[in-house]
């Protein structure tokens, strides 16, 4: 049991390593893109939550 663990933390670690070395740091230009993009995903949640609290306040007060 003890071994099963070990192996699986092993394999994890080994996957861990893989992914760390493939990925790279992202331009300002990218980072930047992505949190425009974040920002208005938040920004829509958010005014579909906002709209829906303000109907259901509307027809259920």
């Amino acid at each position: 049991m003890v071994i099963a663990i070990f192996t699986k933390l092993k394999s994890f670690a080994g996957e861990c390593r893989r992914v760390l070395t493939v990925t790279k740091k992202p331009t300002k230009a990218e980072l930047i893109t992505v949190v425009k993009v974040s920002g208005i995903g938040i920004a829509l949640i958010g005014l579909i939550g906002f709209a829906l609290n303000m109907i259901n306040k509307v027809i259920f007060q």
